[in-house]
């Protein structure tokens, strides 16, 4: 593991090297935010770990939630206690480890007419939210009568609201919490590698597993993996793996699909985070987030394609009545549309359910050939899954290997350094870098929330490395410098990796990915040695990308 000025650097080459060099305790299957935990979790206590992603880090459900921590009022309604209770601590250990990934928001439910919760129950329950959520100080629940909640959202139907509630709850960006989540098991040791697909199981004469046959899909190199434990956090593909195994039985996973659509700040300027109605009985939230405003989530069955997810136009027109209905003076259309954004939930099955009444619980599949798949759960309890992966784990080790190793440190090791300790201190650095940014000739203070809540302390690199390139347009140095060093650092291998998941801007700043391709286009040209053929290969991904960011379709991808 490569270190620099105590930032964690992940090098795909050096990576590459130690994966068939070692006999891990652990292999890990899947690159989405479960498996970063357990491989941090797993590499913390000692445990010599790899892990394994077919496609980028964070490219299948952990980059397409509401990214939220949030401790789950809906599942209150539900009478999932225990599922409030793990939320509502996590949520507060998460943002202790990276306060300016996860941020505290005060989130507006406004009570409404014939709306799912009534001005008593919401009482009742946000002071029960609060108490299963340990919730404390100026976090705590906030009942406001008609006017005050008016005053907090002056947009909401005047005729239809009674009164709200405010209550606290932790905004994210999924993908980047994945990839420093992996960055930081990589500083433990943690072997860890994207674009290597594991192909198949290879057994033992019992019929356990002894290694896994992985395709590195840069070189076309085919790996051998050996470990002693092996676990497949697959997500929605993890029915796939169990599949391969021979080891499927009556347990499988539900696929929903959620929907979210981006509009851009003007379109719709809602002064903070809601949780609101919508006419079926559902809720949704509206979240501003920096330039814009993203609103969601559907929440239907799914039996389409895994690998490619996308929006319909029955999926846009539901999101935009439901806004539509609760803000009804901005008369949205699907043209006020900037991006959208599909993805699936790995649940499991329930019979006789609907889509949102399934628990978002997760389960362990251990099969005879000792393969254990993990399935369900959250972006919030990705601490808890992997606490209870190794727990698992452990159950296969001797006794002797066992008292070798730490107990979970998890919840107290910040995930980026150098860190930043609080709230408080988030604020003043982002103060710290606007001011940097003026002498470099950058007014808009957007740019500064954007490094800041994005990188952290990080952004000290992308600054200094951004005065190396000879641009007059310093916006375009600042983005050459964050490709350098998600390149350098975060083992970025392709311009979606950076356009989608390290930065977000396919999402939340879609113009500009038009704007810079060009330029990033040239840099991966000369980082990579990229021929024609990648370049143009590139170039039909990332406009495939931008088409299904900016359109509907009438049907799913089969």
């Amino acid at each position: 593991m490569d270190k620099m000025m105590g930032f964690s650097i992940l090098n795909r080459t050096a990576q590459i090297a130690k994966l068939q060099k070692i006999k891990f305790d652990l292999a890990i299957i899947g690159g989405g935010v479960t498996g970063a935990g357990i491989a941090l979790d797993a590499a913390s206590r000692g445990l010599k770990v790899c892990l394994v992603e077919k496609n980028d880090f964070a490219s299948g459900t952990s980059n397409k939630s509401t990214k939220l921590i949030h401790g789950g009022l809906r599942y209150l309604k539900q009478f999932e206690i225990g599922l409030v209770r793990e939320s509502g601590s996590e949520r507060a250990i998460v943002h202790k480890l990276a306060p300016h990934l996860v941020i505290p928001e005060k989130m507006l439910l406004p009570l409404v007419k014939g709306g799912t919760y009534g001005k008593m129950m919401t009482a009742i329950g946000l002071q029960v939210y609060d108490f299963l959520a340990d919730v404390k100080g100026d976090d705590r629940r906030k009942m406001l009568d008609k006017k005050e909640t008016l005053s907090k959202e002056p947009l909401l139907n005047k005729d239809e609201v009674l009164g709200g509630g405010l209550y606290a709850e932790y905004r994210t960006d999924d993908a980047r919490l994945t990839i420093e989540i992996l960055k930081k098991a990589a500083s433990y040791g943690a072997t860890i590698v994207n674009y290597c697909e594991m192909e198949s199981f290879n057994y033992d004469d019992n019929h356990k597993v002894k290694s896994l046959n992985c395709k590195d899909d840069n070189t076309g190199n085919t790996l051998k993996i050996k470990a002693r434990n092996y676990v497949s956090a697959a997500g929605p593909w993890v029915d796939t793996l169990r599949a391969k195994d021979q080891s499927m039985n009556k347990k499988h996973l539900h696929l929903t699909k959620g929907v979210h659509i981006v509009f851009p700040y003007e379109k719709l300027p809602v002064k903070q985070p809601l949780y609101f109605d919508v006419p079926d009985g559902r809720m949704i939230f509206a979240i501003p987030r920096g330039r814009a405003t993203y609103v969601g989530t559907t929440d239907t069955n799914y039996s389409g394609s895994l690998n490619r997810v996308v929006a319909t136009i029955d999926d846009a027109n539901y999101i935009i009545a439901a806004v539509n209905n609760t803000f009804p003076e901005l008369n949205l259309t699907v043209d006020d549309i900037e991006s959208n954004w599909a993805g699936l939930r790995p649940l499991i099955h329930e019979e006789d359910k609907d889509p949102s009444e399934l628990s978002r619980k997760d389960e362990l599949f251990i099969s005879d050939s000792g393969l254990i798949s993990i399935a369900g759960g959250k972006l919030t309890g990705y601490r808890k899954m992997a606490d209870r992966v190794i727990e698992a784990v452990l159950k296969t080790m001797k006794k002797k290997h066992i008292s070798e190793l730490k107990k979970s440190e998890t919840a107290e090791i910040p995930l980026v350094s150098p860190s930043l300790e609080n709230s408080k201190n988030v604020k003043k650095y982002q103060k710290e870098l606007e001011a940097k940014l003026y002498e470099m000739g950058i007014t808009n203070t957007y740019h500064a929330w954007y490094l800041c809540t994005t990188y952290g302390k990080q952004s000290e690199i992308i600054l200094e490395k951004s005065k190396t390139f000879e641009n007059n347009d310093v916006l375009e140095r600042l983005i050459r410098a964050e490709l350098w060093f998600s390149i350098h650092y975060e083992m970025t291998n392709s311009l979606s990796d950076f356009f989608v998941r390290r930065t977000g801007r396919l999402y939340f700043n879609i113009a500009s990915v038009s704007k810079y391709i060009k330029i990033t286009l040239n840099d991966f040209v000369t980082y990579f040695n990229w021929g024609e053929n990648r370049i143009s290969d590139e170039v039909k991904i990332i406009n495939s990308l931008v088409q299904d960011a900016t359109v509907f379709y009438n049907e799913e991808f089969k």
